[in-house]
């Protein structure tokens, strides 16, 4: 099957993208030369939704291009199920690359991001969840689902800051995938609980 690109958008409309191949001019495509190209896009293209249909054929050539990005990860923590590595935090540049593990069986709590971001599934089977804001009366940050997007290796998702997801892991194996983040409004990120119809800062 060939690998797919899904957005996520903050109205939690998701669609599948029919994206060109990224072709870049020098080969290999290496880990500098992919910051520099989403410096330029960031620079260039204000839109999130734009960002990311140019950022999500980068991520994947990308990962066939460098494949020791591919090896960088931890395995998750028995503790707490999952575990991170940071690749690249700068304070003074808006991105973060991070290979992110989760054990087999976990479960994402329901957020949104405050951010772009992007992420490729490497290894493993997840679950991507859509959720969107449904308000009442009495419970102003009630949600519920629209859909839901299974990621295998080699599909990319992309999401804008206020598209809410959850991630569940599928299968016996550990899932690890590359994320990819823009600067993260930790004002405006937060855990979202369908049955009390809550959010609270994430």
């Amino acid at each position: 099957m060939d690998a797919r690109n899904w957005l996520v958008i903050d109205d939690s409309t998701y669609t599948e993208l029919d994206l060109e191949c990224f072709e870049p001019p020098l080969e290999p495509y290496r880990l500098y030369r992919f910051l520099s190209d989403l410096e330029d896009i960031l620079a260039q293209e204000p839109d999130d939704r734009q960002r990311l249909q140019a950022i999500l054929p980068r991520v994947r050539t990308l990962l066939n291009s460098s494949y020791w990005l591919q090896m960088e990860f931890d395995p998750p923590s028995p503790r707490t199920g999952w575990a991170v590595r940071f690749l690249y935090r700068d304070h003074e540049f808006p991105l973060t690359l991070q290979m992110v593990t989760w054990a087999p069986g976990q479960v994402s709590p329901i957020h949104n991001h405050a951010s772009w971001g992007a992420i490729a599934l490497i290894a493993g089977q997840e679950r991507n969840r859509i959720w969107k804001r449904s308000p009442t009366a009495d419970a102003r940050d009630r949600i519920e689902p629209v859909g839901e997007v299974v990621l295998n290796p080699g599909d990319v998702i992309g999401l804008t800051p206020e598209a809410i997801h959850s991630v569940e892991v599928l299968g016996n194996e550990p899932t690890i995938s590359f994320n990819l983040y823009g600067v993260t409004n930790f004002q405006k990120r937060f855990e979202f609980d369908r049955e009390r119809g809550t959010a609270k800062l994430y």
